[in-house]
């Protein structure tokens, strides 16, 4: 697989929630959780479940930063 996102981040599947047309996926990535929204179809066709390992792969144009 090559792609151009340079943020490609190790994973494994937490959970995965699917709702009416959209799945939220649950990836814990070094200790914390990444939430990705993809199609019901995309969950189906990757065959993703708990326990799966995956890569996160975040490609962004903006970076908000915040502080309190």
């Amino acid at each position: 697989m090559k792609i151009s996102a340079r943020n490609v981040l190790d994973g494994v599947v937490k959970d995965v929630k699917k709702g009416a047309t959209t799945a939220h996926v649950l990836i814990d990535v070094s200790g914390m959780t990444v939430t990705a929204s993809i199609t019901n179809e995309s969950v189906d066709e990757l065959a993703l479940k708990a326990g799966a390992k995956v890569k996160a792969i975040i490609k962004s144009s903006d970076v908000i930063v915040a502080v309190d």
